[in-house]
C-alpha cells in the first residue's frame, strides 16, 4: 500500500490510537493521520492542539505525517490520492458502525480501500472518551496515553 489515511478525532490521542497508527505505518509506503471533525462529539481539545499532540506523539514514525480536515473522508483521501483508509476496530460495536462508513465511503471515492485493524488486545477497553472520564476523577491514565500527552489532558481536567 502507498499511502493510507488514518482518520479519527484523536481527542486526545491514545495509546490505542498509537498502535493502529504504527500497525499502519509499517504496512504503508507513507501514511497521512488525519484529524477530523465529528459533528457528534463535544471536543475537549482544539483541532490544533490535536495536530500538535498527534506530531509529538509520532516524531518517531518518519513514514507518518500529521494533518487535519473538516469535511467528508472520502473528499480527503480522493484530494491526497490515499490507497487505502484505516480504521481500527476493538469490538463488535466498531465494526458495525465502521463498516457502514467504509461502505459510505466506497460509494463516494472507490478508488480507496478501507483496511480494518484490529486493536491489541491489552488495549481493547481504550478509548478517549474513557481518558477524558477517568482523567476527570483523578485516575491515573498514564498507561493510557502517550508521556507527551498526559500534562495536556491533566491541564484540561484540573478542576
Amino acid at each position: 500500500m502507498k499511502l493510507a489515511v488514518c482518520p479519527g478525532s484523536f481527542d486526545p490521542v491514545t495509546n490505542g490510537h498509537l498502535d493502529i497508527i504504527r500497525r499502519a505505518a509499517a504496512l504503508a509506503d507513507r501514511v497521512i493521520v488525519v484529524v477530523m471533525t465529528n459533528a457528534s462529539k463535544h471536543t475537549m481539545f482544539t483541532m490544533e492542539e490535536r495536530v500538535a499532540m498527534l506530531r509529538t506523539a509520532t516524531v518517531d514514525l518518519p513514514n507518518v505525517e500529521i494533518d487535519a480536515y473538516d469535511g467528508l473522508l472520502a473528499d480527503y483521501a480522493r484530494r491526497v490520492g490515499a490507497d487505502a483508509i484505516v480504521k481500527g476496530l476493538r469490538a463488535v460495536t466498531d465494526f458495525e458502525y465502521e463498516f457502514q462508513m467504509a461502505l459510505t465511503n466506497r460509494q463516494l471515492h472507490a478508488d480507496a480501500e478501507t483496511v480494518f485493524l484490529t486493536t491489541s488486545a491489552d488495549l481493547m477497553y481504550l478509548s478517549s472518551s474513557v481518558v477524558k472520564q477517568v482523567a476527570m476523577y483523578g485516575g491515573d491514565i498514564s498507561g493510557f496515553v502517550p508521556a507527551s500527552v498526559l500534562d495536556a489532558v491533566l491541564q484540561k481536567t484540573k478542576g
